[in-house]
Formats: C-alpha cells, sequence, structure tokens
C-alpha cells in the first residue's frame, strides 16, 4: 500500500519537473531578446519577483526553518539561477533607466532577504515558528510572483494582442499551481497551498486572455506561433 508520504514525494517530484519547465518556459522570450538585442516591449517584472520568490521558498525549506522539504529547496535553487539569469540578459539590452530600476530592485531584495535571516535564526527558536514566520512571508511574495503578470495581463486587454505574453510561460504557471496544491494537501502545509491555489487560478485566468485575444493579434512573421498552437487546443 502507498503511504501519503510517499505519495507526497512523488508528487513533489511531479511538482519539481513541472516547475522545472515552468522557469525554462521564458526561453523563446530571451531568444527574441537576444536575437534583437533589445528587450522590447518585454516586462522584467515577472523574473524580478521570482527572485525575491526562489530565494524566501530555499531558506523556508531548510531544516533549520521547515524540516522535510529539500523538494522545495531543489527546485527553487534551481529556479534561483535560471530567474537570475534572465534578469541579467534584461541588464545586458534594457536602456539605462530601465536597467538602474532593476539593479536597484535586486538591491532591496537582498538587503530584504538578509533582514529575513536575521530575524528568523536570532528572534524565532522552533522550526514551528520559524516556518510560520518565513512561510506568510513566501505567501506574500509568491502572491507578489503570481500577481506580477497583472502588468502584461493589462497590456493584453488595453492592445488585444498576446504577442507579449508568452503563451508557455502562462500554461506551465497554471499546472505548477495545481500540483503544488496537491503536493500542499497531502501534508497540510497552508504555506505552500495559499500561494499556489492563486498561482493556479492566475495561470488559467491568463490562458483564458490569451485564448480570447489569439486572433486580434497582430504577428510578426518571425513572432507568430506554429499553425498548431489553436484556441481549441488551449
Amino acid at each position: 500500500m502507498v503511504t501519503t508520504e510517499t505519495t507526497r514525494t512523488i508528487v513533489g517530484i511531479i511538482g519539481n519537473v513541472i516547475s522545472f519547465f515552468l522557469f525554462l518556459s521564458p526561453v523563446p522570450t530571451f531568444a527574441k531578446i537576444w536575437k534583437a538585442k533589445s528587450v522590447q516591449e518585454f516586462k522584467p517584472d515577472p523574473y524580478v519577483a521570482t527572485v525575491l520568490n526562489c530565494m524566501m521558498w530555499v531558506f523556508y525549506g531548510l531544516p533549520i526553518v521547515h524540516p522535510d522539504s529539500v523538494l522545495i529547496i531543489t527546485i527553487n535553487g534551481i529556479g534561483l539561477f535560471i530567474e537570475l539569469t534572465y534578469v541579467s540578459i534584461f541588464l545586458i539590452y534594457s536602456p539605462g533607466q530601465k536597467r538602474r530600476r532593476i539593479v536597484i530592485y535586486l538591491l532591496i531584495e537582498v538587503i530584504f532577504m538578509a533582514i529575513v535571516i536575521f530575524i528568523t535564526l536570532f528572534v524565532f527558536h522552533t522550526t514551528k515558528n520559524r516556518s510560520m514566520f518565513v512561510g506568510i512571508l513566501a505567501i506574500i511574495f509568491n502572491v507578489g510572483m503570481y500577481t506580477s503578470p497583472l502588468t502584461v495581463m493589462h497590456m493584453v486587454i488595453r492592445t488585444r494582442s498576446v504577442k507579449y505574453m508568452p503563451f508557455t510561460l502562462s500554461l506551465f504557471n497554471f499546472f505548477n499551481g495545481v500540483i503544488w496544491v496537491i503536493y500542499a494537501s497531502l501534508k497540510f502545509d497552508p504555506y505552500v497551498l495559499a500561494p499556489n491555489g492563486l498561482g493556479s487560478l492566475s495561470g488559467l485566468v491568463q490562458l483564458l486572455l490569451y485564448a480570447y485575444f489569439y486572433r486580434t493579434t497582430q504577428w510578426d512573421e518571425d513572432d507568430k506561433p506554429p499553425q498548431k498552437v489553436q484556441l481549441s487546443e488551449i
């Protein structure tokens, strides 16, 4: 008989795989940026927000904060490296003012994490209290990661175009939220459950917007997705 813990581990591994593809899903976007030598109208907000999100979850998963969370550490450690790579590309190809703004945000995130680590280790002395403190903060910044595409979604509605809202990112955003909701439900962890429930909803809204505005999008020849990506398949 398969135990709940075994099932949770299997789901967590699946979650790691899906999250890995979520982190890689913007690669086509960054290939366009690299080719054009310009960030064009792409927004750095989701990637900068995700850097802080990954740092917070790596810290949350440490045994001194929340034991038995290795799978949370592994995927968020990998995600942190990938997101820093994306942000680096934005720094290379962004104009001066936008570049300075990104650097300032990153510095604020590093300082903030240092403060969180200090408070966690020296104010809270049990893993239960540390989990609660870091978990609540992780929820807040996970929500930040999932709601950061709101700026892009607003642009989609305003321009009636999904050209600058990557489909793969929205798709894996949805799947990622769903699988981690299942993971958190098997061994109730409200700090993982709450933000990923919101994440699955955010991903679903993005997919619905993509489906609705797909036909009104003015694609350039190089930007147009393969013909097999049709509304009926979303």
